[in-house]
């Protein structure tokens, strides 16, 4: 049975509770098993017969009584065929099949692809894109333990032990494969399978081809909320499904699965079940047929038999089952071929969607000492009662060791046996037991029953590449993987172990639920008698235990345990020396013992060691660290002063002076300083006992405590420039951290805290990186910006670029690392000082500095032109000149010399100095100036600072790096020695290393350019300055040697090269195009020198510069150039940029190629020619915001580009450029901007191209109003935008789709109010709640525009606390409002719902008081039917006599409109009744045309003039006369109230009832979602009515395209008999394209209507509709295609006469009056005539309306029908003269005397209403005389 979840709650549902039932139960079930004890002893007594003829059941009838002697036996194993039906019990779920408890003790398994068609589709799907698919549920979700299925036998295999397999399918194609469209009947319980999940249901798979079955949302709700798996059902789930209604010869089937439904539903003969369909989970009432010993046989369904084994009669019942006994029973099991079924008589299965009884896990596997037999069945087993009272079932085989030890006479009832629960049969609901001595003393039953760390005995069954299997014991296997089968890895298995060894393993891994056993054979794990460690809560620290390595790396080994619990062993606790390659110490598979060092069982981290000792050292000493390494807790960031214990060669153990000092922690090497070269100095100069003050705590992780001397890491930790936790990192912060890891992909970075993340190998530098190692070291402090995190991964991707982590301004950051480093140098001077040694320590202190003079003797004269020196003053230190510092000396040893020190290396003891003429010619040092500029030359590059000379002699030190990030240079870019820079002077005295502090300056001429992002040119491939003797226009060969983006390296020869710019390649270049790419390495080129570049400045030369000579020729192979047109571009007199500059005009356009994209500065650097550099600034790239939102991506480097000229950059060194032209920003204008502010309920400020920033107010954020309009944007945003204004340099800018696309003509809704003229009265408007005062609320309908809602308006209830408005009105909240009234300035505005058709603003929860609760009672009293509007759908329209009357008449537009529905356009008939029309027309003002067209939804959408969508009792709440209500006192009005009080309150609450009960019971009460109005239109498919209101309901969200759907769907679902339904839909259709599509997709819909109805019903309907909304051209357009098409029809004629009336076109009409005569036949001239008369009176000219009907009437006098209406059109419009003379004219006509009779009985009323006493008897008088004339006539 597809049982589903409604009906078989997964697992665990409550059980009735069976404590206090116990007792009488075993009462119960001792009677029904001794009533079969007696049935079997009597039968025997009275025949034999009965047990020999156990025959098959025979279906036939007319077969002997023999034959119908039923086997009334159990299912077994054997009797099991293929195409057997069965209903079952989920017994376990895993991945890829279902376990199924089958009747009878027996299981079957369903696999993964046996569930249902649509399920198997999305596992196919899911298998082919290789990815997983959200809405594919596992079965784990679908189906759980305890639910019912209806399954099919699919096979019965055989394996190789003798074992039957059951392999079963669930799907209902297979499972309900007897039924077809036809058997399908109302009532029917089928299982069904979601098949797919849709708006208003479900799909329901259920089998039978040819049916669509589908489940309504309303008929699973309570289900679903009863599962709690979700709000909706899932794909692929079981349901039992009641068949509610079946259409169209079952092809159609209404399906639920409502809980009581299904519970209660019964298989009855109605339903026509046959053997061949007949389905198991059916519930039957079934009526005993005879009583046998192993059970019941029974019929059912008047016709079939059954049978009821011992096992499923129900042991509750204590009576006796006798032959004609009724009871319900539920099918089981039916037989394909002899069609034996089986029912069961258990309460458990006899309530559909119910779920049998498990048992507790505790009792499975448990020992039952004495069980008493209840009965014995020879063939079959034993019934037994167990301690606990429950049955319990044991088959044949398990009732001894072996068949013949089995002794029958031990198992008569009452005897007593031992025996174990070996499984629970869910169908049966009884316990198997087994009375096996081995089963009974089994180890293991299930694999439950083994725990991780256990020992067990397995038997080897398989050998495969993964491993070895074992069978442990009955059904339970387990896995020996292959590094597992010893305690080394064994190559060949199969030579130490073969099938049917013995084996003795551990279990490392158990999971009972996945049936999955990891076990291990090596023995140190095995024999281990250490604990357990099966779980990180177990993994205390010192816990010593064992494991394997799974994997050695350089950082350390990761171990493993039991149950997947995994640690890393840290490469330095492998071992007490430092390991330095771990792979090849250990080895993976490898037994190690362990100690827990920490252990985060949340994180599941866990360190460990292999260090099992305490720390080295003396007993005592390591007894007393510990004790206070506990009691002392430092907080990351304390600063402490440490004292060095032991040097060692990572780093150093040091010992925290405070309290007693016997704190023990670590300073890494990499973290006694920022500079690696400085950590290495320090560490060699520390000696144990040292202090070193004011070192911070980096991490104490309660093992040891490690401690930072890094400068910036303390610095940024006490700034609190630091996150404590992942939890605070927000992308885009910048961090101060050190490397941790150095690998090939990227860099790790650690932050204070343990906060760590990566910095991949693009996003490490600035410049390309081919070896990570070469730009960072392990433990080098680094500032990192936070790119992007992941949450869930805990994981960070950082960016080490400097151009993204440095401030921008390098000098000063430069400067500052310079100055950190000498302080740092100076401390280690002092720390020397210190020691008093007078040896190289002592020298290197105080004697020898930067600018101090040596007497030195050259010792050696090396190779390379070096010497080595010595000297008295330098013993023991290598002194050494390199060739440049020798001078133009040639030295031999053995010489004398005096010499400079330059730099003195302490690490390396060795002292560099120069013996150049200049730097020893004393000088008088002139006093220097703070940041005073200098030419100096590079004496000596060191590793942190490289030393150069002042041209006025002082020596001065400047950075090399000028970041921490900094550390990579290209050869080109290394500072050279001799080389000449420009240097700014920080520091005017010398320090105590001797030396001034610089930096490098800005590029000058003669200044060599060290970080050259703006011309990183051909000059990176020059190392040395090479003279030539080119000069301009001279032509050179040369070959190719590099492309860069913008310029191509030459090699002219082998020394010289020169550079080809991109500009200088074309002459013209293609827009996009690359023009470096077209020249490629090793070609050979033909150039023309056109200018010269300095070889330090990269500056372009004039020719005439001295230094031309040596500069690096720019070339030139444009074929104009090459022609002999040199440009002068490059020969103007010195470097005069701005000249240059000066020769581009502002909007001239030029030819640039891209450099690069600055992703810091946000701009698009280019260049124009090899001289002339560009940049475009960010909004001027592109107006397409996709390109601004990625420029990096779309301007590829070296492409060729057009460009605007905007003027020269604030420095005057550089063009400005524009991509998108000159941006005017005049009105109108579409340009871009970025958001730069948001402020809310305001708008936002952006900035917009050229500097210029405007503003969006919140009204011109979209076309559609927002709840939270601004939500949507955030600073940085890119967005387009329409320039509104721009006046005093203030602009308004506007992002509405309407102005940035006005050609899409997308929907507006929200229309721009720019003055109160667009505001019109009853219109209706949305806008932001501004503010609440006294006076009411203001209401911001635009940015000019405010409105006023008097509090009476704003809601029914009436408030005494106004902050109640603030809390549910606050600043900003968007609501609907409609204009009451606009005088002159103000408008005046209305919430109220009657208003609006919105909710009320206040919650009726509030139980505030309603205004003019009195006037309610009063009214509600006095109430009449017909002041009800009655809202029905017009079947036709007819065409008699009042047709034209029934006119629409909007209701009126007031404040107090108690009339009010709430729906937007409602239409009125009128009636010829006078006192009505008087009524109506005091009543009602008629609203304009132009006030139509904004849809409301109360059910608000008047479709057509026809239809009105519901009905909606109207309370005339003050139809007293005003007059009344002014007199009336408002003190009595307060007493009266207080008076009826009691009585009031009683009422209202009586009112309430009713209106609750009534609304319970009307069928058609105001549905409140989507799934309301599909209940509705399911049960009435054919009324347009409901399908309008479900239209409407989508409208009033705006979701148009649902509303549409609702029409398709309506017209498809409609009967076509229902012919104005379908129009009612049609017109709705229309009316909807019109408000809401285009012109286009209204002229669809209707052709469409044209073809599918009467054309001229809905050419007139589409005409009204056109009417209505104003469009009155295309309305004439359509009425002219009308007269064309439908001459004959005079409605068209009328109708068209009453359209130009109501434009006010008099003339027209009576033209079309002329026309419509000649075209319709003379009978209906008459008829014409006076209709249009009877339009001219109501809309046109009433004298020319009276000319009509007089000539009318003059040549047919006797037309008493236009008498008629004549005189009713003149009561209502004309003067009592005017009637009364007409009332003369007819009671003088010579008629027959009947309609005399008619026009005098007219005459008298009017006489009696209107007239006189004289007048009524004039009239009487004359009727007697027209009697007396007749009577005498007649005489005669």
């Amino acid at each position: 049975m597809a049982a589903m979840e409604e009906n078989f709650p997964r697992g665990g549902v409550q059980k009735k509770p069976t404590e206090g039932k116990t007792p009488s139960l075993k009462l119960e079930r001792d009677n029904l098993f001794d009533v079969h004890r007696e049935e079997q002893s009597h039968k025997r007594k009275r025949s034999q017969r009965d047990q020999g003829n156990q025959k098959k059941f025979k279906t036939d009838k007319t077969a002997t009584a023999k034959d119908n002697v039923l086997n009334v036996e159990p299912l077994t194993v054997q009797a099991i065929c293929e195409g057997m039906l069965l209903l079952g019990c989920i017994k376990e779920v895993s991945d890829y099949e279902l376990v199924v408890s089958l009747p009878n003790g027996l299981s079957g398994f369903v696999p993964v692809t046996q569930i249902s068609d649509a399920y198997s589709k999305m596992l196919s799907e899911e298998v082919a894109q290789g990815e997983l698919l959200e809405d594919l549920n596992s079965l784990s979700d679908l189906y759980s333990p305890g639910m019912l299925v209806r399954c099919i036998v699919t096979s019965v295999e055989k394996s190789a032990d003798g074992r039957r397999s059951i392999k079963l399918s669930i799907n209902p194609k297979m499972v309900n494969k007897g039924l077809n469209t036809s058997a399908l009947a109302q009532g029917m319980l089928l299982s069904g399978f979601v098949a797919s999940v849709e708006d208003h249901g479900y799909l329901i798979d259920i089998g039978v081809s040819g049916a669509h079955a589908f489940l309504p949302r309303q008929k699973a709700q309570n289900y679903v909320k009863a599962v709690k798996k979700g709000p909706d059902l899932k794909i692929g789930q079981n349901l039992n499904c009641v068949i509610v209604e079946v259409k169209n010869m079952g092809r159609v089937v209404r399906l639920s699965i409502d809980r009581s439904e299904v519970a209660a539903s019964l298989a009855t003969e109605r339903q026509n079940w046959t053997l061949s369909n007949l389905l198991p989970g059916l519930v039957v009432k079934a009526r005993v047929q005879k009583v046998a010993p192993c059970g019941l046989k029974m019929t059912f369904l008047s016709s079939f038999t059954g049978i009821v084994d011992f096992m499923h009669m129900d042991p509750e019942k204590s009576m006796n089952y006798s032959p004609d006994q009724v009871m319900k029973a539920c099918i089981i099991s039916v037989h394909p071929t002899s069609k034996v079924v089986h029912l069961t008589l258990r309460q458990a299965f006899l309530h559909p969607g119910g779920s049998p009884n498990q048992l507790s896990r505790d009792r499975m596997g448990a020992v039952v000492e004495e069980s008493t037999v209840k009965a014995f069945y020879k063939q079959f087993g034993a019934i037994f009662e167990l301690d606990d009272g429950t049955l319990a079932f044991a088959r044949l085989k398990h009732l001894s060791k072996t068949r013949k030890s089995f002794k029958p006479g031990a198992f008569k009832p009452g005897c007593k046996h031992k025996c174990r629960i070996i499984d629970y049969s869910l169908m049966d609901q009884m316990c198997i037991v087994s009375l096996k001595y081995q089963i009974i003393e089994a180890r293991f039953l299930q694999y439950q029953d083994i725990h991780t760390g256990d020992v067990v005995q397995g038997k080897v069954f398989a050998l495969k590449p993964v491993g070895m299997q074992v069978k442990v014991a009955e059904g339970i296997k387990g896995l020996i993987p292959s590094m597992h089968l010893a305690d080394v890895i064994l190559k060949q298995p199969e030579k130490k172990y073969s099938i049917g060894d013995e084996v003795k393993c551990r279990v490392l891994e158990c999971n009972p639920a996945g049936k999955k056993l990891i076990l291990t054979l090596k023995k140190s794990l095995v024999q281990s008698n250490l604990p357990v460690l099966s779980s990180y809560e177990d993994a205390k620290p010192g816990l010593i235990t064992h494991g394997f390595v799974v994997c050695a790396r350089e950082f350390g080994c990761i171990v493993k345990f039991y149950n997947d619990v995994k640690g890393l062993v840290p490469k330095h606790e492998l071992s007490s020396e430092t390991a330095s390659c771990p792979d090849k110490v250990f080895h993976e598979g490898q037994v190690v013992k362990v100690t827990v060092l920490k252990c985060e069982p949340q994180q599941e981290r866990l360190l460990l060691s292999f260090r099992l000792s305490g720390k080295p050292g003396s007993e005592g000493k390591s007894e007393s660290t510990p004790k206070n390494k506990q009691e002392v807790k430092y907080q990351v960031g304390e600063m402490v002063d440490v004292k060095v214990l032991k040097k060692k060669d990572n780093g150093l153990e040091v010992s925290v002076l405070e309290g007693e000092g016997n704190v023990v922690a670590w300073i890494p090497t990499t973290h006694l300083s920022d500079f690696v070269v400085t950590c290495k100095l320090l560490w060699h100069c520390l000696q144990e006992g040292d202090v070193l003050p004011r070192v911070m705590c980096l991490s104490d992780n309660g093992e040891r405590i490690i401690l930072s001397r890094k400068a910036a890491v303390i610095s940024a930790v006490q700034d609190e420039q630091v996150v404590r936790s992942f939890s605070e990192i927000e992308p885009g912060m910048l961090l101060t951290g050190y490397v941790r890891n150095v690998m090939p992909f990227g860099v790790f970075v650690e932050f204070p805290f343990g906060v760590t993340g990566l910095a991949p190998k693009v996003s490490m530098s600035d410049k390309f990186v081919t070896d990570t190692k070469e730009h960072f070291v392990v433990g080098q402090t680094v500032i990192a910006k936070v790119m992007s995190i992941d949450e869930e991964k805990q994981r960070m991707i950082l960016n080490l670029k400097v151009s993204e982590c440095s401030s921008g301004n390098a000098a000063a950051e430069s400067f500052a690392l310079l100055n950190q480093y000498f302080k740092e140098m100076n401390e280690i001077r002092n720390l020397l000082r210190k020691r008093e040694e007078l040896s190289m320590a002592g020298g290197l202190c105080d004697e020898l500095v930067p600018g101090k003079e040596l007497q030195l003797v050259v010792q050696d004269v090396k190779e390379d032109g070096s010497a080595l020196f010595s000297g008295s003053c330098v013993t023991g230190l290598t002194v050494t000149a390199t060739r440049y510092h020798l001078g133009e000396k040639k030295m031999v040893p053995g010489e004398k010399a005096k010499a400079l020190i330059l730099h003195v290396d302490a690490l390396t003891s060795k002292v560099y100095v120069s013996l150049r003429e200049e730097l020893l010619k004393q000088r008088a040092k002139q006093r220097l100036a703070e940041n005073s500029q200098h030419s100096a030359v590079v004496q000596h590059v060191a590793e942190q600072f490289a030393l150069v000379s002042l041209e006025t002699g002082h020596l001065a030190a400047i950075p090399i790096a000028s970041h921490f990030n900094d550390t990579f240079r290209f050869d080109s870019e290394k500072l050279k020695v001799g080389q000449t820079i420009s240097a700014t002077l920080k520091v005017r005295k010398a320090n105590d290393h001797g030396v001034l502090l610089a930096v490098q300056g800005p590029a000058k001429k003669n200044v060599f350019v060290r970080v050259r992002n703006e011309s990183e040119t051909a000059a990176e491939e020059i190392i040395a300055v090479v003279k030539h003797s080119l000069s301009l226009g001279d032509v050179v060969t040369g070959t190719v040697k590099s492309v860069k983006a913008t310029h191509v390296t030459v090699a002219i020869d082998d020394k010289l090269t020169g550079s080809i710019h991109a500009s200088r390649i074309l002459d013209e270049v293609p827009i996009g195009s690359f023009p470096t790419y077209t020249l490629k390495a090793g070609q050979k080129v033909t150039a023309r020198v056109i200018g010269g570049r300095d070889v330090n400045t990269h500056r372009y030369l004039p020719i005439t510069h001295p230094h031309f000579k040596q500069s690096i020729p720019e070339l030139s192979i444009r074929p104009s150039e090459m022609a002999g047109k040199v440009t002068a571009m490059l020969n103007l007199k010195e470097d005069n940029t701005l000249k240059k500059l000066g020769l581009y005009n502002v909007g001239e356009t030029v030819t640039c190629f891209v450099k690069k994209y600055n992703t810091l500065k946000n701009w698009l650097e280019v260049e124009v020619t090899p001289d002339i550099r560009a940049r475009v600034p960010h909004l001027l790239l592109s107006l397409n915001t996709k390109v601004l939102k990625h420029p990096e991506k779309n301007f590829k480097n070296g492409q060729a580009l057009s460009a605007t000229v905007t003027g020269t950059d604030v420095t005057e060194t550089n063009l400005c450029l524009s991509l998108t032209g000159i941006q005017s920003l005049e009105q109108g204008t579409i340009t871009v901007g970025i958001v730069t502010k948001v402020t809310p309920h305001i708008g936002l400020t952006i900035m917009l191209p050229g500097g210029k920033t405007g503003k969006v107010s919140i009204f011109h954020l979209d076309d559609t109003y927002k709840e939270n309009p601004l939500g949507d944007f955030k600073v940085g945003k890119i967005v387009r935008c329409y320039i509104l204004s721009n006046e005093n340099s203030k602009i308004q800018l506007s992002l509405r789709r309407s102005r940035l696309n006005p050609k899409n003509n997308s929907k507006v809704e929200d229309t721009e109010i720019t003055c109160i003229k667009d505001i019109k009265k009853g219109q209706l408007v949305r806008g932001y709640v501004k503010s609440i005062a006294p006076s009411g609320v203001f209401f911001a309908l635009s940015t000019s525009v405010l409105g006023r809602i008097l509090f009476q308006n704003v809601s029914p209830y009436f408030v005494q606390n106004h902050s109640l408005y603030e809390k549910y009105l606050p600043e900003g909240k968007l609501l609907t409002a409609k204009v009451l009234g606009v005088n002159g300035k103000h408008v005046e505005l209305s919430l109220l719902p009657e208003d609006t058709g919105m909710p009320n603003v206040l919650p009726e929860s509030l139980g505030l008081p309603q205004y003019g609760a009195e006037e309610e009672k009063t009214e509600t009293d006095g109430k009449e039917k017909t002041e009800e509007l009655k809202v029905t759908a017009k079947q036709r329209r007819g065409n008699s006599d009042s047709e034209q009357e029934a006119k629409p008449k909007k209701r009126k537009i007031c404040p107090a409109d108690e009339n009010d529905s709430g729906i937007e356009v409602y239409y009125r008939e009128e009636d010829d009744d006078e006192e009505e029309e008087e009524a109506a027309k005091k009543k009602s003002k008629i609203r304009k045309p132009s006030e139509a067209p904004r849809l409301q939804v109360s059910m608000g959408f008047s479709w057509d003039e026809d239809i009105n969508a519901m009905d909606v009792p109207v309370l005339n709440q003050k139809e007293q006369s005003s007059e009344s209500e002014e007199e009336e006192d408002p003190q009595s009005k307060l007493k009266k109230q207080t008076k009826k009080e009691k009585e009031l309150e009683k009422q209202k609450k009586e009112k309430e009832l009713c209106k609750l009960e009534a609304a319970l019971m009307d069928p058609n009460r105001q549905p409140q979602s989507a799934d309301d109005f599909d209940r509705l239109v399911l049960s009435s498919p054919n009324s347009s009515i409901l399908w309008l209101q479900y239209m409407a309901f989508h409208l009033q969200a705006t979701e148009i395209e649902k509303a549409r759907a609702v029409a398709e769907r309506a017209l498809k679902t409609i009967c076509f008999r229902e012919e104005q339904e379908k129009l009612n839909v049609w017109v709705a259709l229309l009316n909807l394209e019109n408000m809401y599509g285009t012109e286009e997709t209204l002229m669809k819909v209707f052709e469409r209507a044209v073809q599918y109805n009467e054309p001229l019903k809905v050419f007139q309907h589409l005409c009204d509709i056109y009417a209505s909304s104003e469009k009155n051209k295309k309305a004439e357009e359509l009425y002219h295609t009308m007269l064309k098409r439908f001459r004959q029809e005079k409605s068209v004629w009328l109708k068209y006469a009453s359209f130009l009336l109501k434009q006010g076109q008099t003339e027209a009409t009576h033209r079309l009056l002329e026309r419509a005569l000649k075209a319709l036949p003379t009978k209906e001239h008459v008829d014409v005539i006076s209709r249009f008369a009877q339009l001219e009176f109501r809309f046109g000219d009433s004298e020319h309306a009276k000319a009509l009907f007089e000539s009318t009437l003059s040549s047919y006098p006797k037309r008493t029908d236009i008498w008629s209406i004549y005189m009713d059109i003149m009561i209502k419009h004309g003067s009592q003269k005017e009637i009364r003379d007409i009332f003369e004219r007819v009671i003088h006509l010579s008629l027959a005397p009947k309609k005399m009779k008619f026009f005098f009985k007219r005459y008298l009323d009017y006489e009696k209403k209107f007239g006189t006493t004289e007048s009524v008897l004039a009239v009487k008088r004359a009727a007697l005389e027209y009697v007396e004339t007749k009577s005498s006539l007649a005489d005669t």
